[in-house]
């Protein structure tokens, strides 16, 4: 009997590794989700906040630039469109990071919403961490301000960006490995 439930435990620990969701939606390194991204900065509201993105020589996503906060701006994005049919049973982000100490959002914009869904995460100035944002953690926005909106379903996600905001000016640098849904 105790063999079996040695034998039993075994094959059900290597079922839900086998089974379990892990997506990844951003790896540089292996050519995952590097093309097609687009710079949104707040000169679309008269603001001179500037961005860049690119790949540096370790082949991972570098978003730097400026925050200004002249003429009413203040913030500088990234984003890419994303199928979300693949997330259907996300519960959990995580990203690979190495920042500058800057608080940057995660965000997520969903098929059929005027809202996009935030969830805040910090930096440590030049050091890599590994962020885990549960799904409850995003909030829905609008032009920067909370407000209610239908619940985020993942499964109708159609973009993924990063953003810095919230009145840091100044100089910024995120390097990014990788974007992964669990």
């Amino acid at each position: 009997m105790k063999k079996y439930k040695f034998y039993l435990s075994i094959y059900l620990a290597l079922q839900s590794i086998i089974f379990s969701q892990n997506i990844t939606m951003l790896d540089p390194s292996n050519n995952i989700g590097i093309d097609k991204w687009g710079i949104v900065n707040d000169g679309v509201m008269g603001g001179i906040s500037q961005s860049n993105i690119y790949l540096n020589e370790e082949n991972n996503i570098i978003f730097a630039g400026n925050v200004s906060l002249e003429n009413n701006g203040g913030f500088a994005s990234i984003r890419k469109g994303f199928d979300g049919n693949q997330l259907k049973d996300t519960s959990t982000f995580l990203l690979r990071v190495k920042g500058d100490g800057n608080i940057y959002k995660f965000r997520l914009t969903m098929k059929g919403s005027y809202a996009n869904y935030s969830a805040n995460f910090k930096t440590i100035k030049d050091q890599w961490v590994d962020i885990e944002i549960p799904l409850e953690n995003f909030e829905p926005y609008y032009f920067g301000r909370s407000i209610r909106a239908q619940k985020l379903k993942v499964q109708k996600v159609n973009s993924i960006g990063i953003l810095i905001s919230d009145k840091q000016d100044g100089n910024f640098s995120l390097e990014i490995e990788h974007i992964k849904a669990f």
